[in-house]
């Protein structure tokens, strides 16, 4: 058995927050149904580079998924999507808010086809207040959260993160704790229910740490004034090749470890003053004693060292490292084609249930057929929903 076999999910998403969302269940066995429109296609799908004829970001984001091609502003094809209701109990959406209802698919038009319906919807600022209707991307949703106000290093730009961490961190995992927490409810209430996922608000969330200075003691968080942030030497280390060095030994254990490594009885003296001054000395010390040696001179000498103290990779360095972990977070994954395309894989490990990698992302609607035969379409109306364009 599969953690999430039972589940059966119609997906409307498109890009990344939906996607990632739909393949974490997926993963786990989920049975996902995208919903495409034939005449706009997912922008992922355009994106480089390419292999077997799919964008590898594509392949990987919907995996293990079924697609059926459907042009939903024609009524046949919304037919077609409200009988697939009846069975796929799920729903996930990230339209701004009203066009499911436009489309005669919102919440309510739903839920009186199958009353135990779940339906989520992920948006930037979520179904109600003013900005509701505002266009957003994931650096606005991060910036609107404050979460941006106090990153990266003052007077400098705000830095640029190498991934949507709104997008999945906010709309994509918050969409998976959502949808599994009203699965549960509904085993004992045998109700489903709406989920609005804002990724402003699960960005804003996300500040529980921090926020709480300025919540509960007034204490305002800025770039650069706590530990984690920049206020101390807990930061990334130039090393003589141009690389970096992460050295994260904020505990006193650490520090020590740190410290006798490095042998330098300064560093001890200036880490036991916590002022923001002895911090910044410490700091710049660590910073000429870090750009003596090579990234893989330092990678040799924390070895065996318990300092927190690791070397920035690159992305392939990272597959190195996980290939030599074990930790099966880079897998193969057979592609529509017969061909066999390596992925990242998913990072829940459950004793008894693992993850299962069936087929990557293939074609727009390329189960159509097989979906409308499961659904007692016999070829002349397949033929007539083609020739109406509500089929693609």
């Amino acid at each position: 058995m599969r953690a999430l076999e039972n589940l059966k999910i119609l997906d409307f998403t498109t890009l990344v927050p939906g996607p990632f969302a739909t393949m974490m269940l997926a993963d786990m066995g989920a049975d996902v149904l995208r919903i495409e429109s034939p005449t706009r296609p997912d922008m992922l799908r355009s994106m480089p580079p390419f292999a077997d004829g799919q964008s590898t970001a594509h392949g990987t984001l919907n995996r293990n998924k079924r697609s059926i091609a459907l042009d939903l502003k024609n009524p046949e094809a919304v037919a077609i999507a409200k009988r697939l209701v009846e069975d796929y109990d799920i729903v996930i959406e990230q339209f701004r808010p009203g066009v499911m209802q436009r489309l005669g698919l919102s919440y309510k038009q739903l839920l009186e086809i199958n009353p135990k319906l779940i339906y989520c919807s992920v948006t930037g600022y979520g179904q109600t207040g003013p900005y509701r209707d505002r266009a957003g991307h994931d650096n606005n949703y991060l910036s609107i959260s404050g979460l941006n106000g106090y990153s990266g290093r003052g007077g400098d730009r705000t830095p640029i993160i190498g991934m949507p961490v709104a997008d999945i961190a906010g709309g994509s995992m918050h969409a998976v704790i959502g949808i599994l927490a009203a699965v549960n409810q509904r085993h004992i209430s045998g109700e489903g229910q709406q989920i609005d996922i804002s990724m402003t608000d699960a960005m804003f969330s996300l500040n529980a740490l921090f926020g709480s200075t300025y919540l509960g003691a007034g204490v305002e968080p800025t770039s650069g004034s706590m530990s984690l942030n920049g206020g101390s030497f807990y930061d990334y280390y130039r090393t003589s090749d141009n690389r970096y060095l992460s050295i994260g030994s904020l505990e006193p254990q650490f520090f020590q470890v740190l410290c006798e490594t490095l042998e330098d009885d300064r560093l001890l003296a200036l880490g036991n003053q916590q002022d923001p001054e002895s911090q910044q000395a410490l700091r710049a010390h660590l910073d000429e004693i870090i750009a003596c040696k090579t990234l893989a001179q330092w990678r040799e000498i924390f070895r065996e060292k318990e300092a927190c103290v690791e070397p920035v990779l690159t992305f392939p360095e990272a597959c190195e490292f996980q290939d030599a972990a074990q930790r099966a977070m880079i897998v193969d994954v057979k592609t529509p084609t017969g061909g066999s395309q390596r992925q990242v894989g998913s990072a829940l490990k459950l004793s008894k249930s693992s993850p299962k990698y069936g087929t990557s992302g293939g074609a727009i609607g390329q189960h159509s057929l097989e979906i409308l035969d499961e659904l007692g379409f016999d070829s002349d109306a397949i033929a007539a929903l083609r020739s109406s364009g509500a089929l693609g």
